[in-house]
């Protein structure tokens, strides 16, 4: 494997130090951010659907400050959010550069992405069985935990894995403004230097690891398409 690497990729495997370490720091980025994305865009897709004109809950003032912050986000380039961000980061991190600097822009950047996405999934839910909650005595918590999220487990699987894949991208273009991983690398080691195997190289691995995070997330929305993997028990009131 060793004389494969050399004569293929002679100048990763003369930095294969550097290269290694650049993974695990995409690989770091990318399960921080993402964690910390999926709970908040989960959170903020939830609110926007509740408290939506029409939803289970509306609520203006609520849908209107979450939706002109979501949009507001949504709206600045990524490599300008993370200028933007800077003073920010800075202040939560302590550093602009490097994983920890690299944190607070990804999600930013993500976050508004993931929540049009979850909003989108669960206002598709079938109002009929929103209804039918409602006219047994669920309340509002129930009929989010208990119908909604249950029947749009599959849309929500192909939503996260839509915003992994983007995710991936992010933190690439985030080795551009100094955040290490393997954007960093491609561009300090391959382009700067013209090492063209390093660029492939990191294409190759770029290519190879969406099509895994694609693949498990087809897989898993396959499954749970038709299932019941959730059986919502509705209480009701009593008088």
């Amino acid at each position: 494997m060793a004389e494969i690497c050399k004569q293929w990729a002679p100048n990763v495997w003369a930095y294969r130090a550097k290269f290694i370490t650049s993974c695990e720091a995409t690989v770091q980025m990318f399960l921080i951010a993402g964690a910390i994305a999926l709970v908040l865009g989960a959170l903020f897709g939830i609110v926007l659907a509740v408290t939506r004109k029409g939803g289970i809950r509306p609520n203006a003032l609520v849908f209107r400050i979450v939706d002109t912050f979501i949009n507001v986000f949504r709206s600045i380039p990524f490599i300008i959010l993370l200028i933007f961000l800077i003073p920010l980061t800075r202040a939560i991190a302590g550093t602009a550069i490097g994983v920890k600097g690299a944190i607070v822009p990804l999600v930013f950047g993500a976050v508004p992405f993931y929540t049009r996405q979850v909003e989108s999934v669960l206002v598709g839910v079938d109002a009929g069985k929103i209804e039918a909650a409602r006219s047994m005595g669920s309340g509002t918590a129930g009929i989010v935990f208990r119908v909604c999220l249950p029947e749009a487990v599959p849309g929500l699987i192909r939503v996260t894995t839509i915003t992994a894949l983007s995710l991936i991208g992010l933190t690439t273009m985030a080795g551009a403004v100094g955040a290490g991983g393997i954007g960093s690398f491609a561009i300090n080691y391959g382009q700067n230097l013209h090492h063209q195997d390093i660029v492939n190289v990191c294409v190759a691995v770029l290519l190879v690891t969406v099509s895994l995070l694609q693949g498990i997330g087809s897989f898993l929305a396959s499954r749970t398409t038709n299932r019941k993997l959730f059986r919502p028990k509705l209480h009701t009131r009593k008088n």
